[in-house]
């Protein structure tokens, strides 16, 4: 019996001498994406309200990318989703740098990146991933980085519904960095609702007293 055996769900043959190896740094690198959980999106230091995790982030950005590829009718959802969720995976290792900070704090994110990709089987994929986001000109990271800027807008939102006052200037800032025009028109609907009317308008019922059945009373 050889040595070469298929990794599963790649279909990529691998010394199966090096498998403990690999499930090893799959592991580590899943311990590595929990950081996110624990890594704060530093911006809400300086906008003073609100608070959220790298993680908090990149799941609602994966969710807004795919749907915004439905609604431009993009035909790759997945490419989209694997953007969004990679995006900030870097951050594990360099957190979170708001504006302020990146003006004082270089971070050699690139190595960070080489650095993952070493370990993982698919780290040739990974790079490609973030080398797309970063160079942003593809349809499939223009609708990533909108999906970024649509979470941030939806964080302001409610924050400037609860009367922080700077919200919405920031508000305006990050509609200058939108690209597409759905992400735009996304944005526009964004701005014009109230962060509580998903719940709570129209809904009058719920907050109202059960009626009593003939057999309750």
């Amino acid at each position: 019996m050889g040595n070469k055996v298929k990794a599963e769900g790649t279909g990529q043959e691998v010394d199966r001498r090096h498998l403990p190896a690999i499930y090893r740094n799959i592991v580590h690198f899943f311990f590595e994406l929990g950081m996110l959980k624990k890594t704060p999106r530093s911006g809400f230091q300086f906008l003073g309200s609100g608070r959220e995790s790298v993680a908090d982030h990149s799941f609602r950005v994966a969710l807004i990318g795919y749907t915004l590829t439905h609604l431009a009718q993009y035909h790759d959802p997945y490419r989209v989703v694997c953007l969004c969720l990679f995006h900030d995976v870097p951050e594990a290792r360099t957190s979170d740098l708001n504006y302020v900070n990146k003006r004082y704090v270089q971070v050699n994110e690139s190595q960070a990146i080489v650095d993952l990709a070493e370990s993982l089987p698919f780290g040739a994929e990974y790079m490609a991933l973030l080398e797309e986001y970063r160079q942003a000109s593809s349809t499939a990271a223009k609708l990533a980085h909108d999906a970024d800027q649509l979470d941030l807008i939806l964080e302001l939102k409610e924050q400037a519904d609860l009367g922080n006052n700077y919200a919405h200037q920031w508000i305006h800032f990050a509609l200058m960095r939108l690209r597409t025009e759905v992400g735009r028109q996304v944005a526009d609907e964004i701005v014009k609702t109230d962060s509580t009317a998903w719940w709570f308008d129209g809904h009058d019922h719920w907050w109202q007293p059960a009626q009593a059945t003939p057999s309750q009373e």
